[in-house]
């Protein structure tokens, strides 16, 4: 009888704890979270705010869902914060979630804290992720080779810049990224994104020098929290500048909406290594080293700054150097694995630099590839270090 009423108590017991656990909710991940990453302790500080009221402009009207996040780390110059913007009412406000003190936020210790305050925060955990690192641009190219920009600069305490494999460094400890969008110049090359492959489903980037207000946010905000839609984020990014496009005028002021025209290119991951074997196989089917000044004389430029000046990169059009290289059969079977590795691009008919003005932009295709100006400079040698070097076969050319 005492064994019955145990096992009878027992059993009430386990129904009601069940019943009780049935009223908890258990947590789940949230959509999506984006974090805006903005560097801007440099000369595009007083830009920081006209996008930010984009992105506020475009929330109000289409209002994110609960499981959405969108955090911008904000360094303009002194204290850096972290904020969340978040709608109240109809009204979108910015929610200070941590401030940190003024930093070089290209470092990666520093990055790697606002990475960490995000992604591994259990309240932005999301089923997918994106990126958006705002600031000045420069390629694959390593600080000091030479002065130029590279990924990310920081005025605070000296001239502090990102360095690619520093940036790998941060992405290490990150989630994996349905985009990783560049608001940044000259962020769109092979290298770029070969050397990034593994953090991110799709890159999206200029070519050339971006407009110096920014991405349109108040366009491409709502294909920020769509997976699988940097396609259709590029395209929002292209129409809001064509709209405001006005054919070889040169802006008096930066003050204007931007008519100076744009550029945006998107790079599918899973494309990558199929044109990287394309264009393994298609360099070493070359009968002799390729001429680099040649190369450089026939592909396009989208870098208009002096090539005597130590600002100089170069950053040449990848299509254009393989249609100088190849054969047309050769060039036509490689051609099919780059339109499978870059699924949009557009550019106005013209493009600003900042050192040259206006240039046509007529013939080009999006995603660069660096040429040395002769085998043996440092650059040069600083580029045999690069995952794309070796994986598309680039000693076949000489350097």
């Amino acid at each position: 009888m005492k064994v019955r009423l145990l096992i009878g108590i027992s059993l009430l017991a386990f129904l009601v704890s069940c019943e009780q656990r049935a009223d908890i909710v258990i947590p789940t991940p949230a959509e999506k979270t984006v974090l805006v990453y903005f560097a801007a302790d440099n000369n595009l500080a007083q830009y920081v705010q006209l996008d930010i009221d984009e992105m506020k402009q475009s929330m109000e009207e289409h209002p994110l869902s609960v499981s959405q996040h969108l955090l911008l780390y904000k360094d303009t110059g002194g204290e850096a914060e972290l904020i969340e913007l978040v709608n109240r009412n109809g009204q979108v406000i910015e929610k200070v979630v941590k401030t940190y003190p003024d930093r070089n936020s290209v470092g990666v210790e520093e990055m790697s804290e606002v990475f960490n305050d995000v992604f591994n925060n259990p309240a932005y955990e999301a089923e997918s992720y994106g990126l958006v690192y705002w600031s000045h641009g420069e390629g694959w190219i390593p600080y000091p080779l030479p002065s130029t920009r590279w990924i990310g600069q920081d005025s605070s305490f000296g001239d502090n810049r990102m360095n690619l494999s520093e940036f790998k460094q941060v992405l290490d400890a990150a989630p994996h990224f349905d985009y990783i969008l560049f608001d940044a110049c000259f962020m769109q090359s092979i290298e770029v994104s070969y050397e990034l492959r593994a953090y991110a489903d799709y890159f999206i980037a200029s070519p050339t020098e971006t407009p110096v207000t920014g991405a349109p946010y108040d366009a491409i905000l709502p294909y920020m929290f769509g997976n699988g839609r940097a396609a259709d984020l590029a395209k929002a990014y292209y129409e809001a500048y064509a709209e405001l496009y006005i054919p070889g005028y040169m802006m008096s002021s930066m003050n204007e909406p931007w008519s100076m025209g744009a550029a945006i290119c998107v790079v599918e991951v899973a494309g990558l290594e199929g044109l990287a074997g394309a264009t393994y196989e298609a360099l070493q089917a070359l009968e002799a080293p390729a001429n680099c000044r040649a190369l450089r004389e026939q592909a396009f430029d989208y870098d208009k700054r002096s090539k005597s000046s130590n600002l100089y990169i170069g950053y040449y059009d990848l299509v254009d150097v393989m249609q100088v290289l190849l054969t047309e059969d050769a060039y036509a079977t490689w051609k099919q694995a780059y339109d499978a590795a870059v699924p949009y691009y557009k550019t106005t008919d013209s493009n600003y630099s900042s050192s040259a003005g206006i240039f046509s932009m007529t013939g080009t295709h999006g995603v660069t590839q660096y040429l040395p100006s002769a085998p043996g400079v440092e650059a040069c040698e600083a580029y045999h270090t690069l995952d794309w070097y070796d994986a598309a076969g680039i000693s076949a050319l000489g350097w």
